[in-house]
């Protein structure tokens, strides 16, 4: 298996991400994991080999804004749904990927749900974790704080906002060797702060999850929805109300898990995500 860091120039933006590749050629499509926020790819870090030990090729980017992605100014990068759901698509054409698994989690990881919808030709089977499924959903304080004027500002610039919010959505500790890789960007240049600052003003929660709401009621592919069940911010009824009316879906409760599954507990996304992929469609 390899393993490995890399960047792509798409167009003006350059996009940060990670991959794993099997040791042997294989005919499985493959498998994009995009993350929430204020996270980055490195939470799949886990996930990725475990993946490509299988036989998949997978492959997790920054968002543009995030991690070591390009952290472009806002008017440059309008940091919408629509910017991001414009970008994806260039980086995914960029990659040569036509047909995959999306494997998405979280607030922004939503907009991979977007893309889903509006390109579901693509989409070979969906696997959701912990993300903004319904009109219900509420970005928590914890994140909305972090778009208001001034005082976002401020608070975008503390690196250690990072260790405060992934920590607040499951109660775990996460390993300091880890928040280094997670705080590095906030270190290294203030630009990072201000991308997730206009990333949360313009999340635009609300007629996203209203497009997913309504959207994924057509929809026939296979869907896995993982769930961590101590996460404070996003119930598992959503979940289950989601899945509901699906032709195709099922739900895996993944027990003291919290809002970012795949960096809380990646033994138990893996044990999930394998089989789903791996099974024939029903």
């Amino acid at each position: 298996m390899a393993t490995g860091d890399n960047w792509i120039e798409v167009g003006k933006l350059t996009w940060f991400y990670r991959e794993a590749l099997p040791l042997n050629s294989s005919d499985r499509v493959p498998v994009v994991l995009l993350h929430g926020i204020p996270a980055q790819s490195y939470s799949w870090r886990e996930v990725l080999p475990a993946l490509a030990n299988q036989g998949f090729r997978a492959i997790a980017p920054d968002w543009i804004g995030s991690g070591f992605s390009e952290q472009p100014d806002r008017r440059d990068f309008a940091y919408t749904p629509e910017a991001f759901l414009q970008a994806l698509e260039s980086f995914l054409q960029a990659m040569g990927i036509e047909r995959f698994a999306l494997v998405v989690q979280g607030f922004v990881g939503s907009v991979g749900l977007q893309y889903a919808l509006r390109h579901p030709e693509q989409i070979d089977r969906l696997a959701i974790l912990n993300a903004p499924l319904s009109t219900a959903a509420k970005l928590p304080w914890k994140m909305r704080q972090l778009g208001i004027p001034l005082v976002g500002d401020m608070m975008t610039q503390d690196p250690l906002l990072i260790d405060r919010t992934l920590e607040g959505g499951g109660g775990y500790r996460v390993e300091d060797a880890d928040l280094d890789i997670y705080r590095r960007p906030f270190l290294r240049s203030s630009d990072a702060g201000r991308s997730l600052l206009a990333t949360i003003q313009n999340l635009q929660l609300k007629q996203v999850t209203a497009e997913i709401e309504t959207g994924f009621q057509q929809w026939s592919q296979p869907i896995l929805v993982a769930w961590g069940l101590r996460d404070p911010w996003l119930p598992l009824d959503m979940a289950k109300q989601f899945i509901h009316h699906l032709a195709d879906a099922e739900l895996v409760e993944l027990e003291e898990v919290g809002h970012y599954p795949q960096e809380d507990w990646h033994e138990k996304v893996s044990a999930a995500l394998l089989p789903f992929l791996r099974r024939q469609p029903r």
